[in-house]
């Protein structure tokens, strides 16, 4: 696995706090294509689904059809992309290349934003940004 560099995933070990996860999420269920956790997707197009397992905490994109594209951990302020999913090694860094146009914010809470960009082979660029980013094509998430 390689670690997705952030200055503000020191504080996602909270992720999904606030109204997107006010009860805690399940420990099961992750890699499925319709888990028994609410979908808190911010997009008609994907569903996202959080989890949380031993003060770790998982994040999980699906698109409509259930194809689970991608997935990453939080721990220790870190994120790691997780080998699960079509789309498992399509995860960049914003800081390392612009959001396409085209891409489609499916998460976002007060630390980080996920954002999606299909490409034309049928695959799924998946993209992180800081929550409070607004406009995520030109916000720095680099480690300090």
């Amino acid at each position: 696995m390689r670690s997705i560099h952030r200055r503000t995933l020191l504080s996602m070990t909270l992720l999904g706090c606030g109204a997107a996860a006010a009860a805690t999420p399940p420990a099961t269920g992750l890699g499925q294509s319709w888990p028994n956790t609410t979908d808190v997707s911010a997009s008609p197009h994907y569903h996202v689904y959080l989890f949380q397992r031993g003060g770790v905490r998982y994040l999980q994109v699906n698109d409509t059809a259930g194809t689970v594209r991608g997935a990453i951990a939080v721990v220790d302020g870190e994120a790691l992309d997780l080998p699960v999913g079509a789309d498992a090694s399509h995860w960049t860094n914003i800081a390392d290349t612009p959001a396409p146009a085209a891409s489609e914010t499916v998460y976002r809470d007060n630390t980080v934003s996920v954002l999606v960009a299909p490409q034309p082979d049928g695959s799924a660029r998946l993209m992180l940004a800081p929550g409070d980013c607004d406009n995520p094509a030109q916000c720095s998430i680099r480690g300090p």
